[in-house]
């Protein structure tokens, strides 16, 4: 038995030692420095509190892990640690639009007005509808968000948003651009495509994913409700300051965002979108994959949900997502024939890891860790100066309030948030890592303000 035990352990680990040297064969970083990787993000970088990271290619596929499941913990997070995906999910309602498809229930080219209630009067422009293949490709005309969406939450921003309210939206917005004619990343446009997909079959979202993908590519902790035993993998999610924060419930645009997943989970789906696996979906993530319109970006197109990058002499298809307290990335090489996913446990950026795994072309962003902000009390007085709105792109605006002797900015289709002073000018923002400093002109008008967030220092002019 003892030896029996013995040749085990060594076939094991001539095993692992294959499947690295099968991944270093390929340039490939090797365990040791992807764990390098994620402790300068980490440890050094104060970016996130977890990370894993998930590779496959044709010989198999690894995990590699660091940090910890929430900061009181000292469970480190793993394949099968659960995360919120983000708008991930958008490449699964795609997924879902190209199965129906291909199983003759409806057609790309089918207006969305065929499957919503008769009462909803959904814009047009110059005699075209919006088609469930404008939505899947972000090119509706839609905004990124409702103008009727006001939180009552904004830890939990989407939790109270209803199906009503999303009618309400439809009947009334006027378009401000030609359906098809733009790339517009819109957030109500994918959701509304879960909707309308939900409604062509009868059942809710959650389990028309089950059914028609999880259960064909055996993905068994893909969800939007948690069992017990999924919520016990849960990892906490964090804002960009390492705080933990709420999960995000996603009840209405649940196709823009609500799945949660793993890192074991989303390699089978990379396998499947890789073509090492086989199943009846394959058709249709094959044609997910087609390039159907140009973005804004010279180098990135859209196909049905997945972003599709052409630079450096490769073609890498992927998306990414975020919530308040999570970031996600999910990408392929369909030359190299290497996936690779990345999930984290706080809302800051992660896409050059799975971006620079992929191709090392794509480098490494040098991250900073957030810089500790101390509230100082202020005459309210002061605030008034600041009130209105601040241009910070033609249909992007920053609005300015005070309410009860409190300063709040709200931007363009986005929850309020409370603004704290550093100084007369200097404001911050507690939820997330951005802040705004007023500027006056010689005769102490305030002319505009400049957003600091994302390394980014953008002004927007007073118009108002």
């Amino acid at each position: 038995m003892k030896l029996f035990v013995l040749l085990l352990i060594v076939i094991l680990f001539i095993a692992a030692v294959s499947i690295q040297l099968l991944f270093a064969s390929e340039s490939i970083p090797s365990n040791t420095e992807i764990q390098a990787i994620l402790q300068q993000r980490i440890d050094k970088e104060k970016q996130s509190v977890g990370i894993v990271v998930g590779l496959i290619n044709p010989k198999g596929s690894r995990i590699v892990s660091y940090g910890n499941l929430n900061q009181t913990s000292s469970r480190q997070p793993d394949g099968d640690t659960v995360f919120e995906i983000g708008s991930i999910s958008k490449v699964f309602t795609s997924l879902l639009l190209a199965d129906m498809v291909e199983r003759k229930e409806l057609s790309l080219k089918d207006p969305i007005s065929k499957f919503l209630p008769k009462s909803v009067k959904v814009p047009t422009t110059k005699d075209r509808e919006i088609t469930v293949q404008d939505l899947a490709t972000h090119t509706s005309g839609l905004p990124k968000l409702p103008n009727n969406f006001e939180s009552k939450d904004i830890e939990n921003p989407y939790a109270d948003y209803t199906v009503e309210q999303l009618y309400s939206f439809l009947s009334n917005y006027q378009l401000t651009r030609e359906i098809g004619a733009e790339y517009e990343y819109s957030n109500v446009g994918a959701g509304l495509l879960g909707h309308i997909l939900s409604l062509k079959a009868g059942i809710d979202y959650e389990n028309l994913i089950t059914t028609r993908i999880c259960q064909p590519l055996k993905m068994d902790s893909t969800r939007i409700k948690l069992s017990p035993e999924m919520q016990a993998r849960f990892a906490t999610g964090h804002n960009q300051l390492g705080q933990p924060v709420k999960n995000w419930d996603i009840p209405t645009l649940a196709g823009a965002g609500a799945l949660r997943s793993t890192a074991n989970d989303l390699l089978k789906f990379l396998a499947a979108n890789l073509d090492f696996s086989k199943s009846n979906l394959s058709p249709a993530i094959q044609r997910t994959h087609v390039v159907e319109h140009d973005t804004n970006s010279s180098d990135l197109k859209i196909g049905l949900g997945w972003h599709i990058l052409k630079k450096y002499g490769k073609e890498i298809i992927w998306h990414n997502g975020g919530t308040g307290g999570y970031h996600s990335f999910i990408g392929f090489d369909k030359n190299k024939r290497l996936g690779v996913v990345v999930l984290s446990n706080s809302v800051n950026d992660i896409d050059d890891i799975g971006l620079h795994l992929l191709e090392p072309k794509f480098e490494l962003a040098k991250r900073t860790p957030p810089k500790e902000h101390k509230p100082i009390v202020l005459d309210p007085k002061i605030y008034d100066a600041y009130i209105g709105q601040y241009q910070l792109a033609p249909n992007f605006l920053l609005t300015i309030s005070k309410e009860q002797d409190k300063l709040y900015a709200q931007a363009t289709g986005q929850a309020r948030l409370e603004l704290f002073a550093e100084s007369e000018t200097e404001f911050f923002i507690k939820e997330v890592d951005a802040q705004i400093t007023f500027v006056k002109n010689e005769k102490g008008q305030v002319t505009h303000l400049i957003l600091h967030q994302n390394r980014q220092n953008l002004e927007a002019k007073k118009i108002q």
